[in-house]
């Protein structure tokens, strides 16, 4: 799998992450340097986000706990908690 494809996430994912961790929109967007309508807009689906906004938000979740996963076979991309991270 190419790295860009490998390193993207879903809509789906993106509000996941943040329920587990228990993040606004705001927070998000404040941790990331994405505003929050470009995060919002991606998480409804009503726009594709730029892949320098996405690596952003990625990476600032990932350093908050979370873990991206893109099981090839049968339960396809999800997110968990990084075992032993405080979500607060």
């Amino acid at each position: 799998m190419p790295d860009n494809l490998a390193r993207t996430i879903s809509a789906a994912q993106c509000r996941a992450a943040r329920a587990l961790i228990q993040w606004r929109l705001a927070d998000l967007a404040a941790a990331s340097g994405v505003s929050v309508s470009a995060i919002n807009d991606f998480e409804l689906g009503g726009r594709q986000c730029a892949a320098i906004n996405l690596a952003a938000i990625r990476s600032t979740l990932e350093a908050a706990g979370i873990v991206f996963e893109n099981r090839p076979t049968g339960f396809g991309p999800g997110v968990s908690l990084r075992f032993g991270r405080n979500r607060n």
